[in-house]
């Protein structure tokens, strides 16, 4: 027989996870899936540091301590940040943003994604929201007013109303066939972390170099701040050559390219090579539908908002649903779900734009681009106004913020 639930996630990454914990006190039996063993590993403190990082913003940080997740990040490893400084590579402008223009503490916290992932796994095991662990989704088409799902193991779901949080590479967005434009940077990320000989002094740096940008992330182990995350954006020939070295030869590469301004690169973690692709779903809602996070959209890394994106997503979602449910509304109306689409969209199309110019910006080689490029730079530095707005965008604390993420 199908099992039947109220509200089926399918994917139980860090979007779908949050989503699950913001209605486990909605009345309704949600049910949360994924191909993964949905199991937590005890935590290391000493174990090397994954490779894939968020840089949290303050909005996140709201809805996660909401979420009772916050206190679990904290006890495992977290890396609070208070300044942010950039400059070009190719020419003398520079940047730096400080919390304290904007009387915060901290810009973010850069947060390893598998440390943020068993956080909210820990909660999830502590509810009682229904979990199904090992269910990977081969097929899903309507069936009367539900959508009825088949699993690889044969296991059928019906349930009126499916949100999607499985991905860039959405299953449930493939099956339902839901459009997207996508378009590839042309450009590979190679992500690791390092060990350097001068301390990261609590500061996110970017350096944009003519192939691309590279982010020097800070890590925080037992009190020690000379370990970053990097993202080193670049071309794929160029990614190839650099993933081809030896870890020495990459330090001393890697070294250069971002100038020495961390000393010397002492160690270099194992890397990561990943390509960059940019999409965006043409809707994010359909009949008994929704899709959050990756699935409804991916940006260029240059900002790390991705998954803050995604925890918007998912608080601003929960709050429609909760909202509808009061009213007595039927969830998988289109209708209802269309004001999750309507205030989420235009948030994620306009910071997609932004990072889009920034990274076409600093790609330019023509003499006058370069000479703009670096003028601005030089002129926002001298404007305290401008860059506060800046480091309240990066807070994620404008615009129409859900309850879960407000003070």
């Amino acid at each position: 027989m199908d099992m039947r639930a109220d509200l089926l996630i399918v994917g139980a990454g860090m979007v779908g996870s949050a989503l699950a914990l913001a209605l486990q006190d909605s009345g309704l039996e949600v049910l949360l899936l994924d191909g993964s063993p949905l199991s937590v590993k005890p935590f290391d403190g000493q174990a090397p540091f994954e490779p894939r990082v968020s840089a949290l913003s303050a909005a996140s940080q709201r809805i996660l301590e909401r979420l009772g997740v916050w206190d679990g990040i904290v006890k495992r490893r977290s890396s609070p940040y208070t300044d942010m400084h950039v400059w070009d590579g190719s020419g003398t402008g520079q940047i730096h943003f400080a919390a304290t223009s904007v009387h915060a503490e901290v810009l973010g916290h850069i947060v390893e994604n598998r440390v943020v992932q068993d956080a909210l796994l820990d909660r999830l095991h502590d509810c009682d929201l229904g979990m199904l662990a090992n269910a990977r989704l081969e097929q899903m088409r309507r069936s009367g007013d539900d959508w009825l799902l088949t699993l690889a193991d044969g296991r059928t779901l019906r349930a009126p109303l499916v949100i999607a949080a499985d991905g860039a590479n959405s299953a449930v967005r493939r099956l339902t066939g839901m459009a997207t434009r996508e378009w590839d940077y042309m450009h590979h990320a190679i992500v690791t972390s390092v060990h350097s000989s001068k301390a990261h002094q609590m500061t996110a740096w970017q350096r944009f170099t003519d192939n691309g940008p590279l982010a020097f992330l800070p890590l925080e182990r037992d009190g020690q701040q000379d370990w970053c995350s990097i993202v080193w954006s670049t071309t794929p020939s160029e990614a190839e050559r650099l993933m081809a070295l030896d870890d020495d030869s990459f330090c001393r590469e890697l070294e250069r390219a971002f100038e020495g301004r961390l000393g010397t690169v002492l160690s270099a973690d194992p890397r990561l090579c990943v390509p960059l692709r940019q999409r965006h779903a043409k809707r994010y809602v359909a009949e008994g539908l929704a899709l959050i996070g990756d699935a409804a959209h991916t940006i260029h890394p240059l900002a790390g908002q991705g998954v803050n994106l995604g925890f918007l997503d998912a608080a601003v979602l929960a709050e429609v649903l909760l909202q509808a449910a009061e009213r007595g509304e039927r969830l998988a109306d289109v209708k209802v779900l269309s004001r999750y689409e309507r205030r989420r969209m235009p948030h994620n199309l306009a910071l997609m734009a932004a990072m889009e110019g920034f990274e076409r910006l600093f790609q330019a080689d023509p003499l006058p681009v370069r000479w703009l490029r670096n003028a601005g730079l030089k002129m926002v530095e001298q404007m305290p106004e401008a860059k506060a707005l800046f480091v309240r965008e990066a807070l994620g604390l404008t615009g129409d913020l859900p309850a879960l993420a407000k003070a």
